[in-house]
């Protein structure tokens, strides 16, 4: 593909973005009491809450992009990067915790050479560190999408992520 086929198509979907920010937007008040439902509409259409659509959601709202980050970064449901194709969630919990669930999460981080709240170069995996998935009894735990992987080792879990490569 060329460079101008690629300018153009980058022109035409930054285009289609901006219209899709300025539905959102107008689905809402322009008042800081709308703010996180502007943040939850945008993630669900875009998948994460890019730096360009949190500067036009300030510029539209008189909210600063200081003020919507602060909203933003307290909630862990929001992210700031592309979701990967396969979503790895590594449990953190008490029962995780002692049980090495740290370790788990720190071979994940290795294997798949990215830190927790990143998404791999290639889109592939994402990986979030998670405060409890609800599974204490199957502890240390792993979910990729939405598979359950209890009991994990460092061995299981290099077989079961090389399963979704």
């Amino acid at each position: 593909m060329s460079q101008k086929t690629e300018s153009k198509n980058g022109s035409r979907r930054a285009k289609e973005n901006l219209s899709k920010m300025k539905r959102i937007i107008s689905q809402h008040l322009p008042k800081r009491s709308s703010l996180i439902p502007f943040l939850q509409d945008i993630q669900k259409e875009f998948g994460y809450l890019s730096t360009k659509a949190i500067d036009e959601l300030s510029r539209s709202t008189d909210i600063s992009a200081n003020e919507i980050y602060g909203v933003a970064t307290f909630y862990t449901q929001f992210r700031f990067s592309p979701p990967g194709e396969h979503t790895v969630r590594v449990c953190q919990g008490t029962a995780c915790h002692v049980r090495r669930g740290r370790q788990i999460l720190n071979e994940v981080e290795q294997q798949l050479k990215i830190k927790a709240g990143q998404t791999t170069e290639d889109q592939r995996f994402d990986l979030q560190r998670v405060a409890c998935l609800g599974c204490c009894a199957l502890a240390p735990v792993v979910q990729i999408n939405d598979d359950i992987y209890s009991q994990m080792t460092v061995i299981r879990l290099k077989e079961i992520l090389e399963h979704y490569e």
